[in-house]
């Protein structure tokens, strides 16, 4: 999935001309909502053609853990996990970088929240790092402790999350493009998401019975092209080819289409033939053997 795309394309949708609310008119709803209890854990990489049976359940946590109502893993230097730390706590972070069958890991050696490691990884890399088994689970502890151990300490983020936001549509997208310092719940209430156009389009939660604009979407159309033979009879010896006469004729047929309900639906053009002209002239014997036909 091309989340950069995604989020072009919503910024794209939003006229904030029309968003005609008194107060926070740059906003708008997107359908993500808090569930207000927390769902398992998964992973940040969704994508489920990059696990085998049975990988997505990995884990390789502390003895005891997860324990806490932090949903954010961590990998420490003993190569264990660990759920200690909030989300909102800036640290080293590991990357995942998929090419086809080579997979490898990638050190973030700067600190950063778990929502902004997440954002880093999906940018210049794949995601925040899957841990699919044991042998993968030794590859990022290499990868990591044994090269960083000095600055980073004993701990950073992998890609294991768990958290209550769902999509009214049931997708399992774990895509999050949250304004920094949200989530935060500020009014107690704030179970509802909107994007805020005056700022890329970034998201904040929102009490639900605020009002809003709001954003749909459908399932995408599918395009179909059809060629259809036209013929004119040319009482006035016009060059059909010339470019003016060819727009003024393709007007007329729109008009028609218009008036039958169509036009919004159907987009016209001309071909051209072989000979880089559109039409050409018809002689009687080929116009006779049709109509017999």
């Amino acid at each position: 999935m091309n989340y950069k795309e995604d989020m072009k394309t919503l910024n794209n949708t939003a006229v904030l001309d029309n968003m005609f609310f008194s107060t926070n008119s740059s906003r708008a709803w997107i359908g993500l909502h808090d569930g207000q209890v927390l769902g398992s854990w998964g992973w940040s990489l969704s994508d489920t053609s990059f696990y085998k049976p049975g990988e997505t359940e990995f884990r390789q946590w502390k003895t005891g853990q997860p324990q806490y109502d932090n949903p954010c893993a961590t990998m420490f230097g003993t190569g264990l996990w660990d759920n200690f730390y909030s989300c909102n706590k800036a640290m080293y972070a590991i990357c995942v970088n998929v090419k086809g069958s080579d997979v490898t890991f990638v050190t973030i050696t700067k600190a950063v929240t778990w929502t902004e490691a997440q954002s880093y990884c999906r940018e210049h890399y794949t995601d925040l790092a899957s841990v699919r088994n044991l042998t993968e689970n030794r590859k990022v502890y290499d990868t990591t402790f044994t090269q960083y151990t000095e600055n980073i300490g004993s701990v950073a983020w992998i890609g294991l999350f768990r958290d209550s936001w769902k999509w009214s549509d049931g997708s399992s997208s774990s895509f999050r493009f949250w304004k920094k310092g949200q989530p935060d719940n500020k009014y107690g209430n704030e179970t509802c998401v909107a994007a805020d156009f005056s700022n890329s389009g970034n998201w904040e939660d929102w009490p639900c019975d605020m009002e809003r604009a709001f954003i749909c979407y459908g399932p995408p159309t599918s395009v179909s092209k059809r060629v259809m033979k036209v013929r004119f009879e040319n009482k006035n010896s016009l060059d059909v080819n010339d470019p003016v006469v060819m727009e003024a004729m393709l007007k007329q047929l729109k008009q028609k289409l218009r008036d039958q309900g169509l036009n919004d639906h159907i987009k016209l053009s001309w071909r051209k033939q072989a000979n880089g002209k559109v039409f050409h002239t018809e002689d009687k014997k080929t116009k006779d053997k049709e109509e017999e036909g």
